[in-house]
């Protein structure tokens, strides 16, 4: 979430998605039934350090690290959270103050605190004890999250090995105290809430989000035979496609094979955020890449499209919709479609927040296509068109162009590389990581020495500014379009 949200969340009153409290030095005593009772209901956010009216108070600065870590550590903790939840605190300062948000989203699963289940109101917290009213929050969110679906054959060995050191890297790199990394991996899914009992069937075993994120994929055919993610490119053959990438696999390898489908077909811009040089093509597209994959409706035969066209990208997925019609990126309450597998993405580092896609997207996209309107359309089909202007696809076509036949003998890897630094001269090896969709510093350095010795780059400048640019003896090589006639 912006800042400017924030702000916009501090001009409002309290209410069923929304809890002011003060907090100086410590965690308030009821936060966990708050947290609690939004994940029962609705989900909403919750800003420490401000007073029941709005007033910012502020947190003591020399406590921020510790209410930050102990936030952390007691939402993972089954006393507190009952399954646990884990949650991330972002500060900001307003006015000379700090404050903390936390966004919690609805959950698919019931929870209590201290064995208390809580739900919400517009007044605020209550205990909930009726058997039968407990039943009830349990069934809506049955019927309404089929990722939480109990799949009582679904067994350990169904999933596959490698994919849990794949996750536990990407933690590692995200947050290297994340409570996941010192359990062993049975237990980091039932603690990811991907093992959970069916309290109306009394059956216990994984969900549907759980097949889905780590399932071989006959496992996952066999429990979603019309499963697929078809990625295509439209911009010569329209009835059918230029390329094709039909995604079949677990959602954690799903991801980076349309990133890889991304960064093939449409070019990069490196934009400077503060002093940081990042790549638009990768802030614009993880969000929604990661988008396609989260909100989707698994249970729902629609298949997931995302294409590519000369002046557009745009996706489709089945959704269990909250609302109709375009969503105004200043004014929208962001709901959870499948709470597992988002919470799961966000420890992999690959969502931020719930509602992030929208807003980075909106953010960063004038800067790569040159306007401003992209479009988010909420419905039973929700769609997203990412605009994409001439001028980036003329580059794209260019550089594909003129390099053929130049690029003969060069594999994928060295082929993406050389047309990143072909667009972006002077670029260094650590900033093509980002680029390059976090292709590993030691694979892009190895990569660089192969393209030097073939001649087709050179560096050029002082260690500390130089970068790396196409040789001249290249440039003379590549057909110039008076050349060939254009």
């Amino acid at each position: 979430m912006s800042l400017e949200r924030v702000k916009k969340l501090l001009k409002q009153k309290e209410g069923i998605r929304l809890e002011f409290k003060e907090s100086r030095t410590d965690l308030p005593g009821n936060l966990f039934e708050t947290i609690c009772s939004m994940l029962n209901r609705e989900g909403g956010d919750i800003l420490l350090g401000v007073a029941d009216d709005g007033t910012i108070k502020g947190i003591d600065p020399a406590r921020i690290d510790i209410i930050k870590n102990n936030l952390v550590t007691l939402s993972n903790n089954p006393n507190k959270l009952e399954p646990p939840f884990i949650l991330f605190p972002k500060v900001y300062e307003i006015k000379g103050n700090s404050i903390i948000h936390l966004q919690v989203p609805e959950s698919s699963q019931l929870h209590r605190s201290a064995s208390v289940v809580y739900d919400r109101s517009s007044d605020g917290d209550f205990k909930v004890t009726q058997p039968q009213l407990i039943a009830e929050i349990f069934n809506r969110k049955r019927t309404h999250y089929t990722e939480g679906i109990v799949y009582a054959g679904l067994r350990f060995e169904d999933f596959k090995p490698e994919l849990f050191s794949k996750v536990r890297n990407l933690i590692r790199s995200n947050n290297p105290s994340h409570p996941w990394l010192s359990v062993d991996d049975e237990t980091m899914l039932k603690m990811a809430g991907l093992w959970k009992r069916d309290l109306q069937t009394n059956q216990e075993g994984y969900t549907l989000a759980a097949a889905l994120l780590f399932g071989k994929d006959e496992v996952i055919q066999s429990v979603l035979p019309h499963y697929k993610i078809d990625a295509l490119v439209r911009k010569v053959n329209m009835l059918r496609y230029d390329d094709r990438e039909y995604i079949l696999t677990n959602l954690i390898d799903a991801y980076d094979l349309l990133m890889n489908f991304v960064s093939k077909h449409l070019p990069d811009k490196f934009y400077m955020e503060g002093d940081q040089r990042v790549s638009l093509r990768s802030k614009i597209f993880r969000e929604v890449a990661a988008n396609l994959i989260v909100h989707r409706e698994y249970t729902n035969a629609h298949p997931a499209t995302f294409i590519i066209y000369k002046d557009r990208v745009e996706t489709e997925n089945a959704n269990n919709p909250h609302g109709e019609g375009p969503i105004d990126p200043d004014n929208f309450a962001p709901f959870p479609k499948n709470p597992a597998i988002a919470k799961f993405f966000m420890q992999l580092g690959r969502v931020e927040e719930l509602g992030s896609g929208v807003l980075n997207v909106n953010r960063f996209i004038k800067e790569y296509s040159g306007t401003d309107s992209p479009q988010f359309i909420e419905g039973p089909i929700f769609k997203m068109v990412i605009p994409i202007s001439e001028g980036v696809n003329a580059l794209n076509e260019g550089i594909n162009g003129e390099n053929e036949g130049l690029n003969e003998g060069l594999n994928e890897g060295l082929k993406s590389l050389l047309e990143a630094i072909q667009s972006n001269p002077g670029i260094k090896a650590k900033d093509l990581v980002t680029l390059l969709d976090n292709r590993p510093l030691k694979t892009i350095e190895r990569q660089i020495k192969e393209l030097v010795i073939k001649e087709h780059i050179e560096r050029r400048g002082s260690k500390k500014i130089g970068g790396y640019f196409v040789t001249e003896g290249f440039k003379q090589r590549i057909p110039t379009r008076a050349n060939k006639g254009s």
